[in-house]
């Protein structure tokens, strides 16, 4: 072990330790570094593992900086967590960390941050092959940065620990991390006050597992071909801004008993999927470079449009979708159970095998100032050219309705009565039931949102 008193290397401050400039340094080479050796640190001195590998578990109860050089590897024993944080203003940044326990319920992890380690930073670490990565179990304040966070693979769905999981830990941070395997993204409930920004998702089951946290914000993240993209619920006062959602398979936003939100210039772009595949390998370079649907091309044969639907909204009230692209689903937007008060204008609905499913019977009028959304489907004309539409769009009829009660009727869709039925319907618009209308429909479509970027 080599001593440096008092002089924190050029290396260490550019990673960011600026809290430690008065510290001291300890180096430990492979094999040099334990538990009692941790434990003679004092508050605020700086521990470097060297490149190799090095054995936990460990607990950090004093504010430290734990920092790896290039290189450096720590491993837990396969029993409860890697790293355990008990103490507050602790950072973690530079380390491959892997070999954790797998006891959901002892929630064990890459790293653990119980409730007295508010402040702590994970920045800049590879934590692998752990039950869940990083568990801020009430540690408020704490963020978690710029980590590639990957968990078991070739595990039950039901055994699995999340990428990232927070319970009851307000001003959290987690940014710009790279989350893949494993059950969920990242996991957060009864909490308040958070920002989940700037992270990629891959191959997981929900990306964004929201439960109980209120007055927080997602934004500027992307998720690719995972089940669903941004699951919300029971959560009050969000902003959700800037989002992708690349061929999710079954939701790209989905929000039940959501409310009083902001939902802007998000993407959730389908897209041909074969029936066969699951969870698919996705190219480096898709960040950023999402094809565009044009006006809504038609899925190859043999394929199936996805996600299963471009939002659900169920539920949740008084919410404001504005300036969304919804492109290239089987249901562009399902709207049900009783959601009142949401406002939802200048969206593009592009493409969409069936751009609105709506079960209800109360007339909804989807525009509002004068402003509708735009429908990648509506033959209307702007006689005076004003980029509204002349006459309103209707998403769904009578026809609609049976189909969705008894799907065995589409085998007469083609046929002549159906047909008759749809053209009373637009003769004479009282027979319409009621439903979604849009009565000031866009010509023309709001710009589409880049992928990862925030409100157009």
């Amino acid at each position: 072990m080599r001593r440096l008193f008092n002089i924190i290397p050029a290396a260490v401050l550019a990673a960011g330790i600026s809290s430690f400039a008065s510290a001291e340094t300890l180096t430990f080479a492979p094999g040099e570094f334990s538990q009692q050796a941790l434990d003679r640190a004092q508050d605020g001195d700086v521990i470097v593992l060297a490149a190799g590998d090095h054995h936990g578990p460990i607990r950090i109860e004093r504010r430290i900086a734990l920092q790896g050089e290039p290189g450096a590897t720590l491993t837990g024993n396969g029993e409860g967590s890697v790293i355990g944080v008990y103490g507050p203003g602790v950072e973690i940044r530079g380390l491959t960390i892997k070999g954790s326990g797998r006891d959901l319920q002892g929630m064990n992890s890459g790293i653990y941050l119980e409730k007295t380690a508010e402040r702590t930073v994970v920045e800049n670490n590879r934590i692998v092959g752990n039950l869940f990565g990083v568990y801020i179990h009430g540690a408020s304040g704490s963020r978690v940065l710029n980590n590639v966070i990957e968990g078991l693979q070739n595990i039950r769905l039901a055994e699995a620990g999340n990428g990232v999981s927070v319970w009851n830990a307000p001003d959290v941070t987690i940014d710009g991390n790279t989350i893949r395997y494993g059950r969920d993204g990242i996991y957060t409930i009864s909490s308040r006050k958070d920002r989940f920004i700037n992270n990629r998702f891959e191959k997981v089951r929900f990306a964004l597992h929201y439960m109980y946290t209120n007055d927080s914000e997602v934004s500027g993240n992307v998720s690719i071909r995972n089940h669903v993209g941004y699951a919300i619920m029971f959560s009050n006062r969000l902003v959700i801004q800037g989002n992708v959602s690349y061929r999710d398979r079954d939701h790209g936003l989905l929000f039940n008993y959501a409310n009083y939100s902001k939902i802007g210039g998000n993407l959730v772009a389908g897209g041909a999927i074969e029936e066969a595949s699951g969870v698919q390998e996705v190219a480096s370079d898709e960040r950023g470079m999402l094809p565009d649907a044009g006006s809504g091309s038609a899925p190859a044969r043999g394929a199936r449009s996805g996600p299963g639907k471009c939002v659900f909204i169920y539920n949740a009230n008084r919410n404001q979708f504005h300036d969304n692209w919804f492109e290239r689903c089987e249901i562009g937007v399902h709207f049900t159970a009783g959601s009142e008060g949401n406002e939802i204008t200048g969206n593009a609905f592009v493409g969409n095998r069936n751009q609105v499913k709506y079960v209800g019977t109360r007339d909804l009028d989807w525009s509002k100032g004068g402003r509708g959304n735009y429908w990648s489907d509506n033959p209307a004309f702007d006689l005076n050219g004003d980029g509204v539409a002349d006459t309103a769009y209707r998403p769904n009829d009578l026809v609609d309705r049976v189909l969705w009660t008894a799907p065995s009727a589409k085998i007469l869709i083609n046929s002549p009565a159906v047909q008759v039925l749809r053209w009373a319907q637009a003769q004479f618009p009282a027979l319409y039931p009621g439903g979604v209308v849009d009565t000031h429909p866009l010509i023309a479509p709001p710009p589409r949102p880049e992928a990862g970027a925030g409100l157009p």
